[in-house]
């Protein structure tokens, strides 16, 4: 049996506040995402970034830290029997399109249901599962923090308005003390 490794990425794009991700379709009702083989000594990462940009034609996207799983099946190839691990990541795509590879016969942006119901393979059904959460947890938190830090801002500026505030009433006190110093003299 011959070992092979693939990477790709599950690429999601926001539109109007609504996630979407890429599928592509390599066979008549295979829809998978942007993956391939590793060339030469590749990391599993650079394989993914470099099979999203020929693959999707998209070059303004970011790996999101934090997730890698992997599926592995085995089919037949001339006659030779092999066994292939795919390693996904997730990406965000910055751009709003993509443009179809001579390896594809269609793409589309599906919303997370539809994406599911779309995905026939378990294994590439069964991450995107678990990269929607994932994203909903990643996102969950991205906003809080964005909100703690508003919140620290916000008292880091009323901290200053009333250091700024205790500095004028100080100021006044002592012209006004200085004042009745001097019209006592």
């Amino acid at each position: 049996m011959i070992e092979a490794t693939s990477a790709g990425a599950i690429l999601f794009r926001d539109t109007r506040g609504r996630r979407e991700y890429l599928l592509l379709k390599s066979r008549p009702g295979d829809w998978e995402f942007p993956k391939g083989g590793i060339e030469g000594e590749e990391e599993l990462q650079q394989t993914a970034i470099r099979e999203v940009t020929e693959e999707a034609g998209i070059e303004d996207f970011r790996l999101i830290d934090g997730f890698r799983e992997d599926y592995d099946y085995v089919f037949e190839a001339n006659g030779k029997t092999i066994h292939k691990t795919v390693h996904l990541f997730i990406a965000k795509s910055f751009e709003a399109s993509a443009e179809l590879s001579k390896e594809h016969r269609d793409l589309q942006w599906r919303d997370y249901e539809q994406a599911i119901n779309t995905i026939t393979q378990d294994g590439p059904r069964d991450i995107l599962r678990e990269a929607h959460d994932f994203l909903d947890e990643v996102l969950e938190e991205d906003e809080a923090d964005g909100a703690d830090e508003a919140d620290e801002a916000d008292e880091a500026d009323e901290d200053d308005e009333a250091e700024a505030d205790a500095e004028v009433e100080t100021e006044g006190a002592a012209e006004a003390d200085g004042g009745e110093r001097d019209g006592e003299s």
